[in-house]
């Protein structure tokens, strides 16, 4: 009798084993809102947006996409939070820091001395599209020659 519970005995043994080895799920991590909002603007850490390419820029309603027709923006996600620009003209330094505005993550903040440094910039990145909007008063805007860069801004910018 002993002789025909070995083979099921055997059996569950190989089962447990099996069932033992099976590769465990890894638990799904939730990203913070943080992570999330950091990755809408580097990507994996760093990311390149221009106007070139389909991008528009407008001030006060206005389109003035000629004037900054080849803007390049870099941000990076490393530990210092870090960006640079090119083609911005007198509106953004050409690199410095940037920090989330508050605890939202949906607005950042630019270090530096050009007028857009020190402003909350709203984003909102869609796809391959970031949309960046904020305001430069005019007591902080600089003037160049005849004509002051204060206004409200809309950067409609395309991944490179």
């Amino acid at each position: 009798m002993n002789s025909r519970f070995l083979p099921l005995v055997a059996f569950a043994l190989i089962f447990s084993l099996v069932v033992s080895c099976k590769e465990k799920e890894k638990p799904v991590t939730q990203k913070t809102p943080e992570q999330i909002a950091t990755e809408a603007l580097t990507g994996t850490g760093t990311a390149q947006w221009t106007v070139a390419g389909g991008g528009s820029v407008t001030r006060d309603g206005q389109t003035v996409t000629s004037t900054y027709a080849t803007f390049e923006l870099f941000l990076n996600a490393g530990t210092a939070k870090t960006y640079s620009t090119k083609n911005a003209g007198e509106l953004f330094d050409a690199n410095g820091n940037w920090s989330f505005a508050g605890t939202n993550f949906d607005k950042f903040i630019l270090t530096g001395t050009k007028p857009a440094a020190t402003r909350e910039i709203s984003f909102t990145q869609t796809g391959t599209t970031l949309r960046l909007e904020f305001r430069i008063p005019a007591p902080g805007a600089r003037v160049d020659g005849t004509s002051s860069l204060s206004g409200n801004y809309t950067f409609n910018l395309v991944k490179k």
